[in-house]
């Protein structure tokens, strides 16, 4: 079964730190678009860091850039998010997606880079985890 699987949320305060992690299924996994993002009740859903695990290409959004940190781990089909210096304002259920069940091929990787933040361009999504700052 095709699935994404988060972990790491939690409670820090302001400055403190977190790591989350987006398990996958192997399919979803290889040669994808997994990015992580983030909903806080009221408003949209914001994306925050995205990789293609094809080529390890990272992009974050501008209000993260910096203090986040998005990897994976091939040998566990895991993506994670290191977030640093956690503001109240993030506090947020934090979603990770896949672009879709299966991978995508370079040349199309190419193309939607441009869009890897967006989240409608994903199909496949996780539970969710729930982060919440303290100031």
């Amino acid at each position: 079964q095709v699935q994404l699987v988060e972990s790491g949320g939690g409670s820090v305060q302001a400055g403190g730190s977190l790591r989350l992690s987006c398990g996958a299924s192997a399919s979803a996994y290889s040669n994808n678009f997994i990015g992580w993002f983030r909903q806080a009740p009221g408003k949209q859903r914001e994306g925050v860091a995205a990789i293609y695990t094809g080529s390890s290409s990272k992009f974050y959004a501008d209000s993260v850039r910096g203090r986040f940190t998005i990897t994976q781990d091939n040998a566990k089909n895991t993506v994670y998010l290191q977030m640093t210096n956690l503001q109240p304002e993030e506090s947020a259920m934090y979603y990770c997606a896949a672009l879709g069940p299966t991978g995508t091929p370079a040349v199309e990787a190419l193309r939607l880079m441009r869009q890897c933040l967006n989240a409608d361009i994903y199909k496949l999504w996780g539970q969710g985890t729930q982060v919440t700052v303290s100031s």
